[in-house]
């Protein structure tokens, strides 16, 4: 029962997320005007507003002009759905979770934004920064300094790294929402599991970037959204950081 409200839950916030997605690129307000149809502007009916079942039963398309919805809608919130039930499995009703669906919130509507936009807004990621310090000094887990260290070295890792390919490359290869969103990582999840979330970000952000480049899809200097990836590092790291660190040191330096 826990389970289904989790996921019900995180429907409902992943509809929001969605708006913040369409509208915080371009400074609308998340509030005002309702949301509409972006292709005959006509309000949404409630009904027409439940996350996945609607877009089910709508069969992917207005119910007054017919125009298809995009497939991100019912994919954010589903995903978020997923998310916020894999949070209440993990951590049960606690502070810690509460905390742990702001952090996945926000790396869901930041994912959708970069890759959209290739942009990572501050007024999601400098909130969130508070928010993950806060909770360190509130839950204790990771430690106030921990999580103090880790917006340090999120920042100046990547910060480091636009410095260096500018050196080496003539381009900065990631931007400043980058070292942002990073330090996010580090707020929530200490120095030592931010490390392997940037371990797990590079790495799949490189094979993602060689497949793109053997199809064809990208040139070599097109550029690739990095957030995607440092969302993803921080999800696992969030929930199974501290196994993948045990199983390491027990196979490689145990």
């Amino acid at each position: 029962m826990m389970v289904a409200g989790a996921l019900a839950l995180g429907g409902i916030v992943g509809s929001f997320l969605n708006v913040c997605a369409s509208r915080l690129p371009n400074g609308r307000s998340l509030w005002m005007p309702g949301s509409a149809c972006p292709a005959c502007a006509h309000p949404i009916r409630w009904y027409d507003n439940v996350p996945v079942l609607s877009f089910m039963v709508l069969r992917g398309r207005c119910r007054d002009c017919k125009a298809p919805i995009a497939w991100r809608y019912p994919i954010v919130e589903f995903g978020t759905a997923l998310l916020f039930a894999l949070a209440y499995v993990h951590l049960g009703v606690s502070w810690e979770l509460a905390f742990a669906l702001v952090f996945l919130s926000a790396l869901m509507v930041i994912t959708v934004i970069d890759l959209e936009h290739q942009l990572i807004p501050d007024r999601i990621t400098l909130p969130v920064i508070a928010a993950g310090f806060v909770g360190s000094v509130i839950l204790g887990r990771p430690s106030w300094l921990d999580s103090l260290l880790g917006i340090l070295v999120g920042a100046g890792l990547i910060c480091a790294i636009i410095l260096g390919s500018r050196l080496v490359m003539g381009v900065e290869g990631m931007g400043g929402g980058d070292i942002t969103l990073a330090a996010m990582l580090g707020a929530f999840l200490g120095w030592k599991l931010l490390l392997l979330g940037l371990f797990l970000a590079v790495l799949v952000g490189a094979a993602v970037a060689v497949a793109l480049l053997a199809a064809g899809r990208k040139g070599g200097r097109d550029p690739i959204p990095f957030g995607p990836f440092l969302a993803l590092g921080g999800a696992v790291s969030l929930f199974w950081g501290k196994e993948i660190l045990q199983w390491y040191l027990r196979g490689f330096v145990g």
